[in-house]
C-alpha cells in the first residue's frame, strides 16, 4: 500500500470531460434504485444458504436487575436446538465498544444495566424452534430500582453511578471572554429551558446477517453495517481470533442513519457458527430492532442569552445534558460535537458551555444523523427567535446580523476558512416565493387530513427559518483516511475500470459516486464496483457526511495513481513524455499533437493497479478546560424556512411547504444531493413533529412503527431547493458533505412556524398535540 498523502496538484493533467456519460457533475441514476422500489433488492435478511441453522437472542425485560442464575437445560432439550450459549461461552474478549471503550457485554453478566440487553443466544434448525427454545430459558432476576435521571447523573454527585467508570462518560466546557462581565452590558437577556426526546433511525432493514465457519478455524461475516473494519476490531478479540480469519463482506443495507455504527448481531452470529460449525443466520424483528441498536440521544438544555439592544449577541451561557444510556457507544464524539457546535454559527464573543454525556438505565444512546449537533442546534435556533422577538427584529434579521462569515472565529476558536455565504443565504431562503393558499375546499390539504378533523375553523398559518452548522468527517485529532483501490486493464476488447473499497453504502449513493469519480479520472466508460470488503484497507464509516470527501478522495487519488502509470506506460510505447499526455474517451491524447493511441493499445495484456488512502488535514482536540481547537475539518451549513398550517384547537399540524438553501461546495451528483437533502428535511420533520421513543423508568413505551410515528409521503411537503457551490479548496473537487447539515436546520424551522401560528414558546420536540392545546402539560 502507498503511503498516505495528497495528489500533487497539477503534475498529470486530468481528462477532457464530456456531459451525459455518467461523470463528476452528471446524475446517472443508481444501480439499486429500480430494484429497491420494486422489492427485488437483496437485503442482508434475505441471505440463505444450505443448512444454515437460525439465532437468536434472549435479552433482559427489566432497565436494571441483578441476574441470580440461569437454567439453559429445558431449551437445550428441545429437538432441533443446536446451541445454547450465555456469557461463559464467549471466546474471548466478554466486552466490545466503539473507539476503544469496551464496556458493552457480549453477553450480560453480574447486571443488566438496559431493557433488551443480551443475555443468552441460541441456535436452531428454524426461526419458530430457537424462540420456543428461548421461552424455555429462565433466568432469575434481582430487580433493581432503574437510575433514569440524567440531569442527576450530571449534576448531583450523591447520585448512583451506572457504569462502573462512573456517572459521567464525558464533561466538556467551553469557554470565551468574561460572560458575567458581558451580563451586566446586555440590554436584553433571554432564556429557556429545552428538550429533546429519543428520536429512532427507523432504517428500512432490521439488523441481520450471516456467519459461516471457515476451514481454517476462522469465520465469514456478511452483514449490514456502516463500518467494517470498525466491527473487526472489536469481533476479533472477542471471538479470540486474529483479524485475518475474520473476513467480512458488506450485504445490502436497509439504511442506517448512525444505527449500524455499533454491533449488534455480528459477534452472536460468529459465536453460534463457530460453536455449531454451520452457517447461522441472524435477523431481528422490528421490535427487537427497537432494542438492538442505539438511538439519538434525548437532550436537557438551559441557554441563556444576551444582547445589545439592536440585536448582536454579547454572551451564551449553555448547559447541555444528553443521555447516553447504559454504555458509552459514541457518547464522547457526541459531546465533543455538541459542544463544540453548541451556539451554531454566529458570533458571540463570551461564551460558557458546559456538555456532558452521562449514564443512565435509560436505552442506549449512540451515533444518528447529525451526531449532538440537532439537539444543540433546536436549542439555539430557538434562542435566535426569541432574541428576535424581545428586540423587535425579524428572525432573519437577527441571524443575519449575528451571522459567522469567512475569518470568523467558532466558540472552541476556530477559523471560518472556507466561504460561509450565511447572511446570503439567509436572504435567499427568505426571498423564495411563499407557497400559495391551499384549496380548503379539499380537507386532505387540512390538518388532520382525511381525518375530517376541520374544514378550516381554527386553522392557522404560521412560517419558521432555521439554520444549521455541521461538521464534515470525523474530528477532534482523529486519522480519519480512507482507502481504495483501482484497477485497469482490457476486458473483451474494451477497458474496464475496477473500483474497489471497503466503504458501506448504507443508501447514500456512493457506488454511483465512485463510478462517476473512475470514468472522470480515466476517461473510460467501463466501471465495475467491487463488492465492499475486508480484503481492502479501510474506509472508515458511512457517517458524519464524509464518504463522498474520504472515500470520493481515495478513489481520485488511486484513478491519478493510475493514470499516471498509464502515461507513463504510453510515453515509453510512443516515446513521449508522460506529462504532455492526457486521457480523453479512452485515447491517449498529446496535448500538442491530439489523439497518438488508445488505452487498449497501450495496455495490451497488462494491468495497472495502484492503491491509495487518502487523509484529510489534521484537526485538534478540544481542550478539555477551554474547549478551545481547531476539532473540525470542514463546516457545513443550511438553511430552511418551513410553512405550516396548524389547526390551533385540536394541535394538528401539517408542513405545506419546506424550502431549502445550502452549500455543497460543488455538485457531484443533483439527484443523489436533492435527495439527501429531501431526506434529512424529513427526519428533521419528524423529530419536530412525531419520532419520540417514549421510556418510562427505562422502559420503552412504543416499540413498533405503530406506535413510533415516522413521516411518510402524506406527511412530507413539496420541497423548494437551492443549492449554492462555494466550493472548498482542501476538498476533493472541493465538495462539502451534505447528508446531515438539512436534517438540523428543519427541525427548528418547523417548530419555529408552529410557534409562529400559536404563539406559544414550544421548547420541547416532537411536539405534541397536547403541547398547543394544553400548553402547561410536559
Amino acid at each position: 500500500m502507498s503511503a498516505p498523502g495528497r495528489t500533487r496538484p497539477g503534475a498529470f493533467p486530468a481528462p477532457v470531460d464530456a456531459p451525459g456519460l455518467g461523470r463528476v457533475g452528471d446524475s446517472p441514476l443508481r444501480p439499486d434504485g429500480t430494484l429497491k422500489v420494486k422489492g427485488e433488492f437483496a437485503y442482508s435478511s434475505d441471505l440463505f444458504i444450505d443448512g444454515m441453522l437460525h439465532g437468536a437472542t434472549l435479552r433482559s425485560p427489566h432497565p436494571r436487575a441483578r441476574i441470580v442464575s440461569v437454567d439453559i437445560s429445558a431449551a437445550l432439550a428441545l429437538p432441533g436446538v443446536e446451541a445454547v450459549l450465555t456469557h461463559e461461552d464467549v471466546p474471548g474478549r466478554p466486552c466490545f465498544g466503539l473507539d476503544g471503550t469496551w464496556d458493552q457485554p457480549v453477553l450480560a453478566f453480574g447486571e443488566v444495566r438496559h431493557e433488551g440487553e443480551p443475555i443468552v443466544l441460541v441456535a436452531a434448525d428454524h426461526p419458530e424452534t430457537a424462540r420456543r427454545a428461548m421461552e424455555r430459558i429462565e433466568v432469575v432476576y434481582e430487580v433493581l430500582e432503574p437510575l433514569c435521571d440524567a440531569r442527576r447523573a450530571a449534576l448531583d454527585p450523591t447520585y448512583p453511578k451506572v457504569q462502573e467508570r462512573g456517572g459521567i462518560a464525558r464533561h466538556q466546557p467551553v469557554r470565551v471572554g468574561d460572560v458575567a462581565a458581558a451580563r451586566v452590558r446586555a440590554d436584553v437577556i433571554v432564556s429557556s429551558d429545552f428538550s429533546v426526546g429519543i428520536q429512532d433511525q427507523a432504517f428500512l432493514g432490521p439488523e441481520s446477517g450471516l456467519a459461516v465457519p471457515g476451514d481454517d478455524g476462522g469465520v465469514d461475516l456478511y452483514v449490514a453495517t456502516q463500518w467494517m473494519h470498525n466491527d473487526l476490531e472489536q469481533i476479533g478479540p472477542c471471538l479470540g481470533l486474529p483479524k485475518e480469519k475474520i473476513r467480512m463482506t458488506l450485504s445490502g443495507v436497509g439504511g442506517a442513519f448512525g444505527g449500524r455504527e455499533d454491533l449488534s448481531m455480528q459477534i452472536h452470529a460468529a459465536m453460534l457458527a463457530m460453536y455449531t460449525g454451520k452457517p447461522v443466520r441472524m435477523v431481528y424483528n422490528r421490535y427487537e430492532s427497537f432494542f438492538g441498536h442505539v438511538h439519538r440521544h434525548p437532550a436537557q438544555m438551559h441557554y441563556e442569552y444576551g444582547a445589545t439592544s439592536d440585536g448582536r449577541l454579547l454572551f451564551a451561557d449553555v448547559e447541555i445534558i444528553l443521555d447516553g444510556g447504559a454504555y458509552t457507544s459514541a457518547t464522547l464524539n457526541v459531546v465533543g460535537n455538541a459542544a463544540s457546535l453548541g451556539v451554531g454559527p454566529y458570533v458571540i464573543p463570551n461564551i460558557e458551555i458546559d456538555a456532558y454525556g452521562v449514564y443512565t438505565n435509560n436505552p442506549p444512546c449512540g451515533a444518528m444523523r447529525g451526531f449532538g449537533a440537532v439537539q444543540a442546534c433546536f436549542a439555539y435556533e430557538s434562542m435566535m427567535d426569541q432574541l428576535a422577538e424581545a428586540c423587535g427584529l425579524s428572525p432573519v434579521e437577527v441571524r443575519r446580523v449575528n451571522a459567522v462569515a469567512q475569518g470568523s472565529l467558532l466558540a472552541t476558536g476556530q477559523v471560518v476558512e472556507a466561504p460561509a455565504p450565511l447572511a446570503e443565504m439567509l436572504l435567499r431562503a427568505e426571498a423564495m416565493p411563499m407557497p400559495v393558499p391551499l384549496d380548503t375546499s379539499d380537507i386532505r390539504n387540512l390538518p388532520g387530513g382525511a381525518s375530517q378533523t376541520t374544514h378550516g375553523e381554527g386553522v392557522v398559518r404560521g412560517v419558521g427559518y432555521g439554520v444549521g452548522l455541521k461538521n464534515i468527517c470525523f474530528s477532534e485529532n482523529y486519522d480519519d483516511y480512507s482507502t481504495a483501490r483501482v484497477r485497469l486493464e482490457v476486458i473483451g476488447g474494451e477497458v474496464t475500470a475496477l473500483v474497489h473499497t471497503a466503504a458501506a453504502e448504507v443508501g447514500q449513493g456512493l457506488v454511483t459516486l465512485e463510478a462517476q469519480i473512475a470514468r472522470t479520472e480515466l476517461g473510460v466508460s467501463r466501471v465495475t464496483i467491487h463488492p465492499a470488503d475486508t480484503t481492502v484497507g479501510n474506509s472508515g464509516s458511512s457517517s458524519a457526511s464524509r464518504q463522498s470527501y474520504m472515500t470520493g478522495g481515495a478513489v481520485k487519488a488511486a484513478c491519478e495513481a493510475v493514470r499516471e502509470a498509464v502515461f507513463v506506460l504510453a510515453g515509453l510505447h510512443l516515446g513521449r513524455a508522460a506529462t504532455d499526455l492526457t486521457l480523453d474517451g479512452g485515447k491517449v491524447v498529446s496535448r500538442t499533437d491530439g489523439v497518438l493511441a488508445t488505452i487498449e493499445d497501450v495496455l495490451g495484456d497488462r494491468v495497472v493497479e495502484q492503491t491509495r488512502e487518502f487523509h484529510h488535514r489534521p484537526t485538534t482536540g478540544m481542550d478539555p478546560v477551554t474547549g478551545q481547537g481547531a476539532s473540525h475539518t470542514q463546516l457545513a451549513l443550511c438553511v430552511h424556512r418551513a410553512v405550516v398550517d396548524v389547526d390551533v384547537e385540536l394541535g394538528l399540524v401539517k408542513v405545506v411547504e419546506m424550502a431549502a438553501v445550502q452549500d455543497v461546495g460543488k455538485i457531484l451528483n443533483r439527484l443523489s444531493l436533492e435527495g439527501q437533502i429531501h431526506g434529512g428535511s424529513a427526519q428533521g420533520l419528524g423529530l419536530a413533529l412525531m419520532e419520540e421513543i417514549v421510556v418510562v423508568d427505562g422502559l420503552v413505551k412504543n416499540p413498533s412503527f405503530t406506535d413510533y410515528l415516522i413521516p411518510t409521503i402524506l406527511d412530507m411537503p413539496p420541497m423548494q431547493l437551492d443549492i449554492l457551490e462555494n466550493p472548498d479548496p482542501l476538498a476533493p473537487y472541493g465538495l462539502r458533505g451534505a447528508g446531515e447539515p438539512p436534517t438540523l436546520s428543519s427541525t427548528p424551522a418547523v417548530v419555529a412556524a408552529v410557534r409562529d401560528a400559536t404563539g406559544l414558546a414550544l421548547t420541547r420536540v416532537p411536539i405534541r398535540p397536547e403541547h398547543i392545546t394544553d400548553p402547561g402539560r410536559p
